[in-house]
């Protein structure tokens, strides 16, 4: 037997030391290492490789890349780094300790490496998730074994490639004759499960039954997850009760599959029947629990694990934290806090995220910083959850800022922070980072991700760059229902109604949410009648409504004024138990007010127990329409008992309420309360109601002087209120004033030139009237044509200017001379020039006359 020099034995001995005080604190590690009794003495080849071995086998459970180092150095000392045994320890030594390119070079040193060598720098090379490099080493392999086929699916697999992984296997089947490794199966049917691919699936099952595999109870698991996750429950249920003893892990998977398949109920019923319970056993019946909406059973059920005497883990911690999330209970999770910093050693890092997720859904940002600063080791979802609260915070630059500070630590990024980092993008200010972030996504190659998908196209939607979306969505290999719906309101964003009804009835499937997506992107665009058809449709196909779609359709029968339908809308909310939903209340509230129905607004309003500030500013909007001013400051004062703080639409309903009953001095006084008392600044908006106030007060001067010392740029609807009682008053000088301001802001606008000419026909100025019709002729300047409607009889009659195409139209004439000259009869004095009774017959005079008929 060979017997090597003491004198490199004795460096060796001191490196073995020096591996003992590393780990002095780790005495499970400290064990291993195996020291050289005596340097003195000679010690055979085989017995310094064990040494040599040990050491190594130590280093790389340490991770410690100093000692891997001099490791290595010694074994060139002692001259035994040629030996292919102790070389191939080395490369696994180096790939634990991340050291990968020190391993690369070691392999490209080794002579002949054999097949243990191959597979050990192909593991390193991608654990690293350097997937190229591997595939590149495994094809140069001159002869593979199992090992090596099962590292390389492995590999795609937990690098986010299950369908590489199918690949790989295929590759296996036509080259291999036999097959005696069933981790190779267990593997493919992991990625066959993410995928979802049912047809591969029991293609798979036929195969291991074919190979007697059947028995073997990892591959039992693999077939009962693999059929759980490809939606194919009742496959699963079948081979679930074949197996004659399942294990655990089959328990817990038909546990999870119940509640798909059956409900929670079921699931509860066969969790009951388990000879056994692990931990996975109750957080997987507690996560159920969570995941329908029952986060009290939820919580219910943690505590009857404790009282059986479970302990749980922090994976279960995790679990009920995020069932307290859902219901925003703060107090359960400073609880559970408190128990976990008393139970258990350390805050680890799932129990430490689930408590981020839990203080951020709480509304609490504070301790979940907190949290995260404590934390002394941090994962993806450690990073994501605390970026996710401060988005939500609208801390927008604060999140990029902690996504920079992600970037610098050991962290990979997942398709889940790149999906919440893209919604900051979501804007002008930061579209390049977005920019920067897609080809990020396209580098490391994960554009086959969904959800990665659907951010970059609501991203570049948000950011009003259509064509990108367009691109980024055509793009995806997989698109679900968020994919469609996404570009469903990229086309709306931009008034392409068109291509949005295109891409809704291409969608293979669809939710309510893709039907309340497509209702708003008519009613926003002005295609009431499209729109409500659509709602018709979704109720014939039997598609349940929520509370957004109520909402929406009461609402655009509110925009039309169709009280008969909305009611219907109204009956149905009543009928799917929806008519308690204060969102709902309040599009109620607007209907009824909008079809002078004020008295049943106001019964509505006063059933509201939890009123919110929209219910207040609708029922204020709602009086301040029917003239009703001296009620909207009522009701104004009565918010303000409640501690309900106003915003800047009270304060427009409020004044426009105050316009439409003349109450002049009210109006100024809360123009003027609104910015000192409560710190909101007047917009446009209430700027336009106040020049309205004071016009139809007859203090034209005042309000020309309210403009001129406006600290904003008058816009056309303040210069149109200002034009409006121009006419009213008769002042054709004012009145030029504010159609030259219009003209400015909006050339191609005929209003404002017809709300002049009118002005001069009420003041007789018949020679100014001829001029402003001439000059629209030369500019080609058309008015656009009015139009009007009633519903009578279920039945909604349209009326445009000139319109003469309705079977009643002379019974309409005939009914509107008798309505006219019954004013004439009561001696009110009627100007023999006005254009309101004299000039065509105004389209609104129409519909009066078909309702009075």
């Amino acid at each position: 037997m060979e017997i090597l020099p003491a004198q490199p034995l004795k460096h060796l001995y001191h490196l073995s030391r020096l591996l003992v005080r590393h780990v002095s604190t780790q005495e499970s590690l400290s064990k291993k290492v195996i020291l050289c009794p005596d340097p003195s003495l000679q010690q055979s080849y085989m017995e310094l490789s064990q040494t040599f071995y040990e050491a190594m086998k130590t280093c790389a459970s340490l991770k410690s890349i100093p000692i891997a180092r001099k490791l290595h150095g010694q074994l060139i000392s002692v001259g035994l780094d040629s030996a292919i045994f102790l070389q191939n320890h080395l490369l696994h030594m180096y790939s634990q300790c991340s050291l990968v390119d020190d391993a690369c070079r070691v392999f490209d040193s080794i002579q002949q490496p054999n097949v243990f060598s191959w597979n050990t720098m192909i593991s390193g090379l991608v654990d690293s998730h350097r997937m190229m490099e591997a595939k590149n080493l495994f094809e140069e392999m001159p002869v593979r074994d199992s090992v090596s086929w099962t590292t390389m699916m492995s590999g795609h697999f937990n690098n986010g490639q299950p369908a590489e992984t199918i690949k790989v296997f295929a590759s296996m089947v036509r080259n291999c004759d036999s097959f005696s490794d069933p981790f190779s199966f267990s593997c493919v049917m992991k990625a066959c499960g993410s995928l979802g691919y049912i047809k591969l699936a029991l293609q798979l099952h036929s195969l291991v039954e074919k190979l007697d595999f059947a028995n073997n109870m990892a591959i039992q698991n693999s077939i009962i997850d693999m059929y759980i996750k490809c939606g194919a429950l009742s496959s699963a249920e079948k081979m679930f009760w074949r197996i004659p003893y399942p294990s655990l892990f089959c328990w817990n998977s038909m546990v999870y599959g119940y509640s798909k398949l059956y409900g929670v109920g079921r699931a509860l019923h066969l969790f009951v029947q388990m000879p056994e319970r692990d931990c996975v056993s109750w957080n997987t019946m507690i996560s159920i629990f969570s995941q329908h909406g029952f986060a009290v059973e939820s919580l219910s059920m943690f505590v009857e694990m404790w009282n059986q005497g479970s302990r749980p883990n922090s994976l279960i911690y995790a679990t009920v934290l995020s069932a307290c999330a859902s219901i925003h209970d703060l107090e359960w999770g400073t609880h559970l806090h408190a128990r976990i910093i008393r139970m258990e050693p350390i805050l680890d890092v799932f129990a430490g995220s689930g408590l981020i997720d839990m203080y951020v859904k709480c509304g609490h940002l504070h301790f979940a910083r907190q949290v995260f600063n404590t934390m002394t080791e941090r994962n993806a979802v450690s990073w994501t959850s605390l970026i996710s609260g401060v988005v939500q915070s609208g801390l927008e630059d604060e999140a990029l800022l902690l996504f920079k500070q992600m970037r610098k630590a050991p962290i990979s990024l997942d398709e889940f922070i790149l999906a919440t980092v893209l919604g900051v993008c979501s804007g002008q200010k930061h579209v390049l980072v977005g920019e920067q972030l897609h080809g990020y996504t396209i580098k490391a190659g994960m554009t086959s991700s969904t959800p990665v998908g659907n951010s970059l196209v609501t991203m570049y939607a948000k950011c009003e760059n259509t064509h990108s979306a367009n691109r980024a969505f055509e793009l995806m290999p997989v698109k679900d229902i968020i994919s469609w719906t996404a570009m469903i309101t990229t086309f709306s964003q931009i008034g392409n109604v068109e291509k949005a009804r295109e891409y809704f009835d291409k969608m293979p499937e669809r939710n309510v949410i893709t039907w309340n997506s497509m209702l708003a992107t008519y009613f926003q665009n002005g295609f009431w009648e499209e729109g409500l058809k659509l709602y018709i449709l979704m109720r014939r196909l039997e598609i349940k409504p929520d509370w957004v779609t109520l909402v929406t359709s009461i609402s655009a029968c509110s925009d039309l004024a169709i009280l008969k339908l909305g009611v219907q809308v109204i009956a149905q909310a009543e009928k799917l138990g929806f008519i308690s939903n204060v969102s709902v209340k309040n599009s109620i509230i607007t209907l009824y007010s909008r079809c002078g129905r004020i008295e049943e607004a106001k019964r509505v309003f006063y059933s509201i127990s939890d009123k919110n500030l929209i219910t207040w500013n609708a029922i204020m909007a709602g009086y301040a329409q029917n003239g009703e001013g001296r009620k909207v400051i009522d009701v104004f004062e009565n918010m303000l008992k409640t501690d309900c703080e106003p915003d800047h639409i009270s304060f427009v309903s409020v004044i426009s309420g105050c316009s439409h009953s003349g109450l002049v001095k009210e109006g100024k006084h809360h123009f003027t309360s609104m910015t000192e008392d409560f710190g909101i600044y007047p917009t446009c908006e209430h700027f336009a109601c106040m020049v309205d106030l004071l016009g139809r007060a007859g203090l034209l001067e005042d309000a020309k002087k309210l403009i001129d010392e406006m600290p904003l740029k008058p816009n056309a609807a303040i210069w149109g209120a200002l034009l409006g009682a121009c006419r009213v008053h008769r002042d054709s000088k004012l009145a030029e004033v504010a159609v030259k301001n219009l003209v400015d802001l909006d050339v191609d606008d005929s209003g404002s030139y017809v709300l002049l000419a009118n002005t001069y026909s009420d003041s007789g100025q018949l020679e100014a009237f001829a001029d402003v019709r001439k000059e629209m002729r030369k500019k080609g300047i058309e008015k656009k044509p009015g139009c009007s409607w009633i519903e009578v009889d279920n039945r909604v009659h349209v009326f445009t200017v000139d319109h003469t195409n309705h079977p009643q139209i002379k019974d309409i004439y005939r009914i509107l001379d008798e309505i006219v000259k019954n004013i004439g009869d009561t001696s009110c004095s009627v100007n023999p020039l006005s254009s309101l009774f004299y000039q065509d017959n105004h389209i609104e005079k129409l519909d009066v006359a078909v309702g009075i008929a």
